[in-house]
């Protein structure tokens, strides 16, 4: 006869959740819906969708922000060994950079509204971001990585760079437009070292674990983000700026089809292929915009599909990870 103390523990909800699990990457939700909420603020302007469309996509990911970040700080606060040795772990430690990114896109959002906070917030993100950056790089040239630590994920270090660019390419002041040359400088150029490391180890060494596999959308931010960072730089869509479009489109198309042919299980790693897909989004709105055709508005419009399809259905996945005790338990 069972008791009832043994159906509770069988019961999934009975899991201890603490906040000790809360992986960093989660951060990574934060920067898909933000580029959400962005992604429909292009198509508002391309389809006259009404701006609260996005702007009510923006507040959850301003809430969501919030939420995770109070969660992380106890997390240090209570855990700060456990925080300390993610931040150590060579792949990992990565994911740091997605809170600074977060913020720079978060900045974007806030911009609707004011200016002047836009521009702080920006800021924050973007010496968090070079910060990160810095000690991320730094940490690579003490040499003995193992070539198996090269993963996609390496490249939010870069990447995040190149959305200083991205999010601050509108202000005006010539101090801003020095930064934004500072950030399209370590971002490219960091992103293009990184690639190449990842791609080798990728063709050269064991598959990714299933885990990480989701992580593979990554390899095409740095073309969908780059492509957004020099039209931000160069104010206008030439042969360069059609070369990074398609060859992100190129990547996304392949990765996507892999992912969808072979699955992997849900993890908070999942929302690592958010942001890379909502860069590309906005990067396809952007090159329509700039060079018109109904084949490339389709193009925006299937992706801006395939994006908002994909925030739902990991945001209720998430929401249900959370609330049968597997999101934030061992």
């Amino acid at each position: 006869m069972e008791t009832a103390s043994t159906s509770r523990a069988a019961t999934p909800a009975a899991r201890t959740q603490s906040v000790r699990h809360l992986p960093v990457s989660l951060f990574g939700s934060v920067m898909s819906i933000a580029g959400l909420a962005l992604a429909w603020r292009l198509a508002g302007k391309a389809y006259g969708v009404t701006p609260a469309v996005s702007d009510t996509i923006g507040v959850v990911a301003l809430a969501l922000f919030a939420v995770l970040a109070l969660s992380y700080l106890g997390k240090l606060l209570l855990h700060p060994e456990l925080v300390k040795a993610e931040f150590s772990h060579p792949v990992i430690g990565s994911f740091f950079g997605t809170v600074g990114i977060s913020i720079m896109l978060l900045s974007s959002v806030i911009g609707s509204y004011s200016s002047a906070a836009q521009l702080v917030v920006w800021c924050i993100g973007t010496l968090i971001t070079l910060v990160l950056s810095a000690l991320m790089i730094s940490r690579l040239l003490n040499g003995n990585a193992a070539p198996t630590s090269a993963v996609p994920a390496w490249l939010i270090g870069g990447v995040g760079s190149l959305d200083i660019v991205v999010t601050g390419g509108s202000f005006t002041a010539g101090w801003t437009h020095e930064v934004n040359l500072l950030g399209a400088a370590i971002g490219s150029v960091s992103a293009i070292v990184f690639f190449i490391l990842i791609f080798s180890r990728l063709v050269h060494h064991d598959p990714l674990g299933a885990a990480m596999r989701p992580s593979k959308m990554i390899l095409m931010a740095p073309f969908a983000v780059g492509f957004i960072a020099y039209v931000n730089l160069a104010q206008k869509v030439d042969m360069f700026a059609a070369l990074l479009f398609y060859f992100g489109l190129f990547l996304f198309a392949i990765i996507l089809y892999r992912l969808l042919v072979k699955p992997a299980p849900f993890s908070a790693t999942w929302w690592g292929i958010g942001f890379p897909m909502a860069a590309m989004t906005n990067a396809a709105f952007v090159y329509a915009g700039a060079v018109g055709g109904k084949g490339l508005g389709f193009i925006a419009a299937l992706l801006l599909f395939v994006l908002t399809t994909s925030v739902t259905v990991l945001s209720f996945r998430t929401l249900h990870a959370l609330l049968t005790g597997r999101l934030l338990s061992a």
